[in-house]
């Protein structure tokens, strides 16, 4: 990469590292409304959001996120604020970075991007050119509020996930990129995981890192590491895993996986290869601060087998992901982190 690479600096210095937890499931702990935008919370409580990345700086992170998934035009447009885009979004990239400052240890802030919630040319209306287009406008904001690191995240699509780099690239911006693989073992538009690093051949910048994050549970997202790692053997890896299976109770979802369970998750992780390990949906402050205390302690093992991941972590919701390249017709339109 052109781009300075501190994402790599830190692994060299610290080895694996732990990223933060879900964002909407703990703002929904805090007020937030199902329906509402969290990027207004930028603006609107900032104070919110502090605590949010404060509690995970708290539970032990190294890698914090931006309150920025939905930071796109396209997704801000639905709560009419589309010409609000770089202003929220640096306020998201400098809310983290005061936190980032003031913590005890090195904390890395890494600007949110997720899916524009569109469907691109042939399939849709939105263009290539018009994808990089918004994914830059947002990128411009996060890199302007101090974002050290572009964090391309639940992405499904292989041309919307090139989109978000090359608008990374035009801004001179280092990028990761992780992919929900939440249908059959693959991504909705059918990426198999052992490919999902070579969907940026074609990129002139490589990811600093490329993984899964979001899916169906710690299981899958542990499976979809395997073939991450045998796929390209060299790369950095990141898995941000559901906290456990989401489960209906009366009119709440909640999240099947316990501090213990989540601490054996990151241990497996570390096992397959991993090289950055947080946790997604359902993810608390409590669950990173057993998380942290796993990977500070665990020294790394052989692979883990499928039948070792489902004796520990419990089975597949998926089957494996079969190798081929049959995509399903329709791609979720929306989809938001935590």
């Amino acid at each position: 990469m052109t781009a300075d690479n501190p994402l790599a600096a830190l692994i060299a210095e610290k080895g694996v590292l732990l990223a933060d937890g879900a964002t909407g499931t703990n703002l929904f702990a805090m007020g937030l409304e199902s329906g509402d935008a969290p990027e207004l919370w930028n603006t609107d409580a900032p104070e919110k959001i502090t605590a949010l990345h404060q509690g995970f700086v708290d539970a032990g992170s190294d890698i914090i996120l931006t309150n920025s998934f939905g930071g796109t035009r396209h997704r801000l447009k639905l709560h009419h604020a589309q010409d609000r885009v770089f202003e929220l979004n640096k306020a998201a990239a400098e809310i983290a970075c005061k936190v980032a400052a003031s913590a005890p240890r090195r904390v890395l802030v890494a600007g949110s991007v997720g899916p524009t919630g569109e469907l691109l040319v042939p399939l849709g209306a939105l263009t290539f050119d018009d994808a990089v287009a918004a994914f830059r406008e947002q990128i411009a904001g996060l890199k302007a509020g101090g974002a050290e690191v572009i964090w391309i995240e639940t992405m499904s699509a292989p041309e919307e996930m090139r989109a978000a780099a090359e608008a990374a690239v035009a801004e001179d911006m280092p990028y990761t990129c992780t992919v929900s693989f939440d249908t059959a073992g693959k991504s909705m538009m059918g990426l198999h995981p052992k490919n999902v690093a070579h969907v940026f051949d074609a990129v002139s910048d490589k990811p600093a890192a490329v993984g899964a994050n979001c899916g169906v549970g710690a299981s899958d997202i542990l499976s979809s590491l395997l073939d991450m790692r045998a796929g390209a053997p060299d790369a950095t890896i990141i898995v941000k895993g559901n906290c456990g299976i989401p489960e209906f109770q009366g009119e709440n979802i909640v999240y099947s996986g316990t501090p213990d369970l989540m601490a054996d998750y990151v241990r497996l992780a570390i096992d397959g290869g991993a090289q950055v390990i947080g946790g997604c949906c359902g993810t608390s402050f409590e669950h990173l601060k057993a998380m942290r205390q796993a990977l500070d302690t665990h020294q790394k093992a052989e692979p883990p087998t499928l039948e070792t991941i489902a004796e520990r972590i419990g089975p597949l919701v998926n089957s494996p992901a079969a190798d081929g390249d049959t995509a399903p017709k329709r791609e979720r339109r929306s989809r938001r982190r935590g």
